[in-house]
């Protein structure tokens, strides 16, 4: 609430339940929104500002009509080094009982390499007071109301620290259809607005479709209290077998540096502002040639290799991404083998992170390490005890360590002479101007009623569903059956016959009695994400079994298959016994079917090509677009109906 006695009377009528919301009329500078539930507010020439030290006069910092640099600087320079070095960590944060802050630590074991609990979230108190952290990955999933409330708990909590510093919350992604949580990769946010995922998205071609996927994502994110997001992923996915390909834009570079740029110009805004969700573009310099498709989130997939020397094709989306302003950047765990003088992890790396990225590229945002890299998959810096893997990181231009929470570290570092303190400075600006530019120093709270109002508000979600339908890839029509007839008989699987019989007289049990079968197929080896843990060859075919399945369906009836997916996948025999072949990355059954049926005519374009043989994916290099040998569909392939309907 607001402590001054003046302003009881204005907060009174400005109240938005404990929140108070202050504006003042135009002037010859804009009164941006200003939001208190701790601080004063203090009036300066007719303008308001938080009095965020406590110290009753209006400092530079506190005063948004000063440009961003001078703010930074005066912030800085009333910052203690424990102060500063909570700046440069960014643990996960969790929520307490019944949607509340919680004061209880959270401990988990590693589910890429297994082993002891380790404390992943502090509690709420130490992490802001004693730890001074300021970013917090949120990987739970509320109702919108009670995720507003929650992250509102936390800056109000924040407000009345010593600085009253305002907390960046960032997310992985939330708004693909069908994709369930996967712990540090995606968040099963089906509360949000549901798109197809990247690769569907780079299937439309449609940059003015994702930036509108940007814009509309970007304000379920703030109503909600998120600010910063682990996203987009620019890796060019040059390697089929690499488990994190659906993430991707696909194996093209131009493609991925078209939809990057409309991806975070949707997200960021022309620059950073009060509307703005500030990105984390990963991972640097791409990830996509996995030393045998295997991830670096496992010790045997640390390295990344490039046999056809084209390390210059994967920074092209990179390029883009920092032309457009992205506000972070995220470095991958892999080890670029033999491609710089030392075998280290790209955090770790300095040729990769000073040499390449800023000194080369010209990149001058904040660099964000991958989640654990000191702990869990210290590739290439294994032998160094974690001082020294604090040290190095830093040394190599590394501004924040993802997923840590020692601080305490930073501060020995600073104390013993190992590192200086100008160059902990260095890090904390670049931390400090994404703050400022959000806006969040006036204004960090959302409002938990506009959420519930916000996320997936039906024009979102027909937005939403309109990209689903534009995603769909129509690789094979024998005979031009498609579009089919409204009133056909159909047999579905992995459908929901509700929804089926919306468009055709449905058979669930017997396929001979309808007229064409449907059938979505799902790679049951897709189903860990990441591949077992194990570092067995990785296998691009679908099982056996449910080969001889689909195969015995397709004797039995004409059969439209829809195949999910997740990476290329090995499918000649499908392909050559369906009567049409679908492919989808993350739609509805109600979708598929609209394109099945002529409601909608399929546009997609393949934004990877499909191989005709695992020997084929072995014999492709890792680092190579579209090299493996007589593919089955091309990138870029893509049919169209003559007719949208019958």
């Amino acid at each position: 609430m607001i402590r001054n006695d003046k302003y009881r009377m204005l907060a009174g009528l400005l109240v938005v339940f404990p929140l108070v919301l202050l504006f003042v009329g135009a002037q010859t500078t804009e009164q941006p929104e200003v939001a208190a539930r701790v601080v004063s507010i203090l009036q300066v020439d007719g303008m308001l500002f938080k009095d965020l030290n406590k110290n009753g006069k209006l400092d530079r910092y506190e005063d948004w009509r000063q440009p961003t640099e001078a703010r930074v600087a005066d912030l800085v320079g009333q910052m203690t080094i424990e102060e500063k070095a909570g700046t440069m960590v960014g643990p996960s944060l969790t929520v307490g009982p019944n949607g509340g802050v919680s004061e209880q630590p959270t401990f988990m074991v590693n589910p890429f390499n297994p082993g002891p609990p380790t404390m992943v979230s502090p509690a709420t108190a130490d992490v802001l007071n004693n730890r001074h952290i300021i970013q917090f990955i949120i990987r739970d999933n509320l109702a919108p109301k009670s995720m507003a409330n929650w992250l509102n708990a936390v800056q109000q909590m924040a407000e009345g620290t010593r600085l009253g510093i305002p907390v960046l919350f960032v997310t992985n992604p939330r708004n693909i259809q069908g994709v369930g949580a996967v712990f540090g990769i995606t968040e099963a946010g089906s509360a949000f607005s549901q798109w197809p995922g990247t690769l569907g998205l780079a299937a439309t071609r449609d940059p003015v479709l994702v930036e509108e996927f940007g814009r509309i994502a970007a304000r379920e994110y703030l109503s909600v209290g998120l600010r910063g997001a682990y996203h987009p992923t620019a890796d060019v996915a040059t390697e089929p077998r690499w488990g994190r390909f659906r993430e991707t834009f696909g194996e093209d570079a131009n493609l991925t540096a078209q939809m990057i740029t409309a991806y975070i110009r949707g997200f960021q805004g022309r620059r950073l502002g009060p509307r703005s969700v500030a990105l984390v573009t990963k991972h640097f310099p791409g990830a996509g040639p996995a030393l045998g498709g295997q991830d670096a989130h496992f010790t045997w997939g640390k390295n990344q290799v490039y046999p056809g020397r084209n390390l210059e094709f994967h920074l092209q989306p990179w390029k883009a991404a920092i032309a457009e302003g992205t506000a972070m950047i995220m470095p991958y765990y892999a080890v670029p083998k033999g491609m710089t003088s030392e075998d280290v992890g790209m955090s770790y790396n300095k040729e990769i992170v000073t040499g390449m990225l800023r000194t080369r590229l010209g990149y001058q945002g904040v660099v964000n390490s991958d989640t654990g890299i000191t702990i869990n998959m210290p590739w290439g810096v294994e032998s160094l005890s974690l001082r020294d893997r604090y040290r190095k990181a830093i040394e190599a231009g590394v501004d924040r360590l993802g997923g840590d929470l020692t601080p305490e570290i930073i501060v020995d570092l600073v104390k013993s002479g190992a590192v200086t303190e100008a160059r902990i400075d260095e890090s904390v600006r670049r931390i400090l101007r994404i703050h400022f530019g959000l806006g969040i120093f006036e204004n960090p709270y959302a409002n938990p009623e506009e959420a519930a109002r916000t996320v997936r508000r039906r024009e979102f979600q027909e937005k939403g569903d309109i990209a689903q339908r534009k995603s769909i890839v129509l690789l094979r029509n024998a005979d031009e059956l498609l579009p089919l007839k409204s009133g056909t008989k159909i047999y579905v699987e992995n459908i929901d016959p509700a929804i089926a019989s919306k468009f055709g007289f449905v058979s669930t049990t017997n396929p001979e009695e309808a007229d064409v079968a449907i059938a979505r197929v799902f790679s049951s080896r897709d189903a860990g994400y990441l591949g077992a843990n194990s570092n067995a060859p990785i296998d691009l075919t679908l099982p056996a079994e449910q080969v001889a399945k689909l195969q015995s369906l397709m004797k039995k009836r004409p059969t439209i298959l829809a195949v999910q997916f997740e990476r290329p996948l090995v499918i000649p025999e499908l392909a050559a016994g369906s009567a049409a072949l679908l492919a989808t990355f993350g739609v509805t059954d109600e979708a598929l079917l609209d394109v099945i049926f002529g409601k909608f005519t399929p546009t997609g374009k393949l934004p990877f090509e499909i191989p005709s043989s695992m020997e084929a994916v072995r014999n492709q290099l890792e680092d190579m677009p579209y090299d493996s040998k007589d593919p089955l569909f091309r990138f870029g392939h893509g049919l169209g109906y003559r007719q949208v309907s019958r």
